[in-house]
């Protein structure tokens, strides 16, 4: 008869094989169900893309457009400006904050009612003054966007997104917009306004931004965002929401309905915050190559990994870090700089001896536990044959 502490042993040599197991499918988890055309998922201190739909595909955006025309006048003009509201600005189609001709704005007001109620009298007006006409100041903010900020696939022919064919970029360029426009203070600070009293030469009243996620159906975390709509491009969305444990920006693109562009971006804002943890490696970290060599960084890697995952980090000889996950996928790279000799104040940690992370501390456990777990079993049955052979 098998005795009981072989029992035990094989139940707690199971229970440690379905922990693992349970551990393993942690890792691997399902990605939502997006209707919208196109979509992203971004860490916004990384900008590294959590999930893709489309996210390359040339799109129509709509009033989230104005996230450019705001940023671009934040960092070209003087807030302080007191702008001249032209017919032009006041006959502009769409929503506006009903401006009058000849009516005297300051231009950060101007802004605050392009983003806030979405109004393009205010982009046609802070346009004509940054640049003199819309069409100039739809060609430089679209050189600055693509020199300054990096986007590739953007071409704006106007400052509010109005349909036009030629007005088109990508949901991952609308991510590195709204990663690099928050970063600017006054953005970030008209980005996430939820009301705001305005004080009109006809119009008096209180603008309510929106975006649902701020204040109609508020979600945890949630910063900042720009809504927009035309037929041609369907309801579109930009989200900046931010927990302890990573901040997140989630673009969604042609929607066919309203509530569809908020629950698709709900979807992807608790995939993120259920399934990803922001780190960094610190700035003067050193690192060892195969021959010896050291490198340090210059700055702080920031990246997002799975929670509970352990990630590896590797150098080349020439010098460039890659961090992987379990996957074997590129979570992050950096070029790093190679240390000279009495360089400074360098923070000592090769590849090889990194402290491990939580994944990598539970996995190692796992494993430990199971391996020592199968030898004790072999130690017992090998015990208890030769027990039942000294008995014949």
């Amino acid at each position: 008869m098998i005795k009981a502490p072989l029992i035990l042993l094989v139940f707690i040599f199971s229970f440690g094989l379905f922990s693992f197991k349970a551990y393993a499918e942690e890792l691997s988890i399902k990605e939502p169900d997006i209707q919208s055309e196109s979509a992203v998922l971004i860490d916004a201190k990384s900008g590294q893309i959590l999930y893709s739909k489309d996210s390359d595909a040339i799109m129509y955006p709509a009033s989230v457009t104005k996230m450019a025309t705001a940023i671009y006048a934040i960092e070209k003009g003087n807030m302080e400006d007191i702008v001249t509201i032209s017919k032009n600005a006041r006959s502009v189609d769409g929503t506006r904050v009903y401006l009058e001709e000849g009516e005297q704005v300051p231009l950060k007001k101007l802004i605050q009612g392009l983003m806030i109620n979405s109004g393009n009298d205010a982009g046609v007006a802070i346009a004509e003054h940054i640049s003199g006409d819309t069409e100039t100041f739809s060609e430089e903010m679209t050189a600055f966007l693509k020199s300054k900020v990096g986007l590739l696939h953007t071409n704006f022919t106007n400052p509010h997104g109005l349909f036009d064919p030629e007005h088109v970029t990508t949901a991952e360029d609308l991510a590195k917009l709204t990663q690099y426009a928050s970063q600017n203070e006054l953005f970030r600070e008209i980005f996430s306004t939820e009301e705001l009293k305005w004080d009109g030469e006809t119009w008096d009243t209180t603008l309510h931004n929106h975006h649902k996620l701020l204040k109609v159906t508020p979600y945890d975390g949630m910063i900042g965002g720009k809504n927009g709509y035309v037929s041609e491009s369907g309801f579109t969305l930009s989200t900046l929401a931010e927990r302890e444990n990573i901040s997140l920006i989630a673009i969604v693109l042609n929607a066919k309905t309203d509530r569809i562009s908020y629950k698709d971006t709900v979807k992807l804002l608790d995939y993120g915050f259920n399934h990803f943890t922001s780190e960094f490696i610190a700035e003067d970290t050193a690192f060892e190559d195969q021959s010896g060599q050291e490198f340090t960084l210059s700055e702080p890697l920031y990246y997002a990994k799975k929670l509970n995952e352990s990630i590896s980090e590797e150098v080349d000889l020439d010098g460039m870090l890659a961090v992987e996950g379990e996957d074997g996928r590129k979570i992050a790279s950096h070029k790093l700089k190679p240390v000279i000799a009495d360089a400074g104040n360098v923070v000592k940690g090769t590849v090889s001896d990194v402290q491990p992370s939580l994944g990598q501390s539970i996995l190692h456990d796992h494993l430990k536990f199971i391996v020592m777990s199968s030898f004790a079993i072999v130690l017992l049955l090998v015990g208890y044959f030769f027990r039942q052979v000294r008995r014949l």
